[in-house]
């Protein structure tokens, strides 16, 4: 499978999990709004989700997936399958151990999160028991990430992408059970939480099983650590867990500092954050996880000028679709926030707060995808030292950005230092290639990302005009009927995609080109089938 057909499986599939995603997210805006309630319990929901990304999605990830893609090739399945299931059952042990111990720090562990909670003592009180409610979800997603690894190791991706669906639909179908009968609404919610990471292992195993993989519990753990790969692995892991997970200890790091700012600051940045993790989830997400065994492969094959060859292609697949989407979301930020989540509990107000960390946040979306597309170079090598060296770094770095700006501009100033954090890490990333020789970004590169920049900036300026002129003949957005505010919005979607596709077709972008040829030779093929 190539790498875009890679990218775009993923993708796809990673879309749909959006996409229900932002359903959950409009149930939640509808039933608890932006204040307190709401607040606690994306504190809950966020821990689990950050072990989750720096554990599951990061470190065990970028360490597991190479050895398991290189033992393929070159043991066979038996083997690879075995060393997948000593590496399950000691993280399965060593992580349950995690959550136990967490539950018991629970209370300093949500002081630590957001420090200004215990200024209001009902907020910290639910926060901590939402949280212990949730923290169980990351014992669960680790075993679904391993599961992951070894179907993406097998070259299927479809059925990985798929699963935080079921996440998605659990949440919202929590809303309308439990909701009623739970202390807040946040509660049933929360348990929503946990029972999905349970029926994501089982959707898993299913896909597992239909490619003749069963992992089996191993029973002798101590003698699984003195396992010479176990060991290699557990090294890898260990800084890998910062190197990976750069993006989330940022939104950490702004949960934390926002929590000051006052009540509601924690939900606007969420739903700000959900608008961004659309364009990358789908596509610095997809780029990661397709890059990581196909350039795994090449270098342990020795292909080095492949292996280049491929990261050029996936640093220009992932601006060509990153760079236009924030354009988009800068342009279209208030639209798509009062459509998506104005309704019920979450009012204009919260809609124009939300609208400007969205504005801030988009500003760093391309070098965070181009981290994405960068990061696997390191792993597939079993360098997982240097990229926390980067991250301690752009860690300082959001910190102080974040404290400086804080003040004079609320929570849109924590949202602008994530973004000025992003491209300190995407200068170390092109920086520590280039002198390493692992790949360089060349002239040819450089001036497709320079046609891809000003092909968005001209979807950019149509999109505003367009909205001028909506304006001056709707009088006021927010007035309009809900269906009407709908078809307005993807009007201007459809507008946006024409004049960005017309300017780069007009710039001659080299990257749309190759996607556009393989979509028109699958449609012949297509059509072949059907004569």
């Amino acid at each position: 499978m190539s790498l875009f057909k890679s990218i775009a499986t993923f993708g796809s599939f990673t879309l749909l999990s959006r996409v229900t995603g932002f359903v959950r997210d409009m149930v939640l805006a509808r039933f608890l709004g932006a204040g307190i309630i709401a607040d606690a319990f994306f504190i809950a929901f966020k821990l689990p989700n950050l072990f989750r990304s720096l554990f599951a999605e990061g470190a065990f990830t970028s360490a597991f997936v190479p050895m398991v893609s290189q033992k393929l090739s070159a043991e066979g399945k038996d083997k690879a399958v075995l060393f997948a299931a000593k590496a399950i059952s000691a993280l399965t042990v060593i992580l349950a151990v995690f959550v136990l111990f967490m539950e018991v720090l629970m209370p300093y562990v949500v002081q630590v999160m957001a420090p200004g909670f215990p200024k209001n003592l009902q907020a910290f009180d639910l926060a901590v028991d939402l949280s212990r409610i949730t923290f169980p979800f990351l014992l669960f997603i680790s075993i679904v990430s391993f599961q992951s690894g070894i179907l993406n190791s097998l070259g299927k991706f479809a059925a990985p992408a798929a699963a935080p669906v079921i996440l998605n639909i659990m949440m919202t179908i929590a809303v309308f059970i439990f909701v009623p009968f739970g202390l807040t609404p946040a509660h049933g919610i929360s348990f929503s939480v946990t029972f999905a990471g349970f029926l994501e292992i089982i959707w898993l195993a299913y896909f597992l099983k239909k490619q003749d993989v069963v992992i089996y519990p191993q029973k002798s753990i101590a003698k699984i650590m003195k396992d010479p790969e176990i060991k290699t692995l557990f090294k890898r892991i260990t800084p890998g867990i910062l190197g990976a997970g750069i993006y989330q200890i940022n939104m950490v790091v702004d949960t934390i500092i926002v929590s000051l700012v006052g009540a509601g600051a924690i939900s606007w940045l969420y739903y700000a954050n959900r608008l961004q993790q659309l364009p990358l989830g789908v596509v610095g997400a997809a780029i990661s996880v397709a890059i990581l065994p196909i350039l795994s492969k090449h270098i342990k094959e020795d292909k080095i000028q492949e292996a280049k060859r491929i990261q050029t292609q996936a640093c220009e697949y992932g601006a060509l679709l990153a760079i236009p989407s924030a354009v988009a979301l800068i342009c279209l930020s208030t639209p798509i926030v009062n459509i998506l989540f104005q309704h019920g509990k979450f009012g204009s107000f919260e809609t124009e707060m939300t609208s400007l960390a969205v504005i801030a946040y988009s500003f760093g979306l391309p070098s965070y995808v181009l981290v994405k597309a960068l990061t696997p170079n390191f792993f597939a090598r079993g360098d997982t030292k240097t990229p926390v060296k980067y991250s301690i770094i752009v860690f300082i770095a959001n910190l102080c950005f974040s404290l400086l700006l804080m003040k004079p501009f609320g929570h849109v100033g924590v949202a602008v230092a994530t973004s000025l954090a992003s491209y300190v890490s995407l200068y170390q990333y092109l920086r520590g290639l280039y002198k390493r020789n692992y790949w360089q970004i060349d002239f040819v590169l450089v001036k497709e990302f320079l046609k891809i920049i000003l092909s968005s900036l001209f979807m950019g300026v149509i999109l505003l005009l367009a909205q001028k002129n909506l304006h001056s003949y709707c009088q006021n957005w927010l007035d309009l009927i809900y269906w009407q505010k709908i078809l307005i919005l993807v009007g201007l979607c459809l507008l946006g995609l024409a004049s960005f596709l017309i300017a780069a077709k007009v710039f001659k972008v080299r990257s749309l080109e190759e996607i556009l040829k393989i979509f028109i030779q699958k449609s012949r093929k297509n059509v072949k089938k059907i004569l």
